[in-house]
């Protein structure tokens, strides 16, 4: 398995996937390095939805104009925030949902992250689809799947915006 800082510069959104299905103990590896996200007081405030359900995935693109992958992969999972247990569920549920795309990665997946939250449409079309509780509130969806395409790192590094004590 690759280090931390491997994962982080070379992981990228990955949108094409084989037929290969993303096996359970996978699934439960992703999810446990999403729950061990920091969170503000460690509230905790995530609950994740994973979807495998093949009619489910096909109707996301629906309402969703940045799915088309979702056809092709193999399971997603939807990262939701309890709006009553922390009122900075968007920044925490941030955090998880981005080590769960550096462990897909560090796992030899593919995943791309989906906004959710605040596109109304968006929101209302997933939490009628997987019958959300009106208290949780989907921030991301992270399309995941055995990479049917190879990105090379990026180099993102762009020293004219970083400031050093004042700006």
């Amino acid at each position: 398995m690759m280090d931390a800082l491997e994962a982080i510069m070379s992981r990228r959104s990955i949108r094409r996937y084989t037929g290969q299905p993303v096996p359970e103990a996978l699934i439960q590896q992703l999810l446990a390095a999403a729950m061990a996200a920091p969170s503000s007081s460690n509230r905790q405030p995530w609950h994740f939805v994973v979807i495998t359900d093949r009619q489910l995935l096909d109707a996301i693109p629906g309402f969703h104009p940045y799915a088309a992958m979702l056809p092709e992969a193999q399971a997603a999972i939807l990262t939701c925030g309890d709006t009553e247990r922390s009122s900075v569920w968007t920044i925490d549920c941030s955090a998880a949902t981005e080590n769960l795309l550096l462990a897909a990665h560090a796992l030899g997946l593919g995943a791309v992250w989906l906004g959710v939250y605040p596109n109304a449409d968006r929101v209302q079309g997933i939490r009628a689809l997987v019958e959300l509780p009106e208290t949780i509130m989907p921030l991301s969806l992270v399309a995941l799947g055995y990479p049917a395409e190879h990105k090379p790192a990026a180099e993102r590094y762009d020293p004219a915006r970083v400031h050093y004590n004042h700006w």
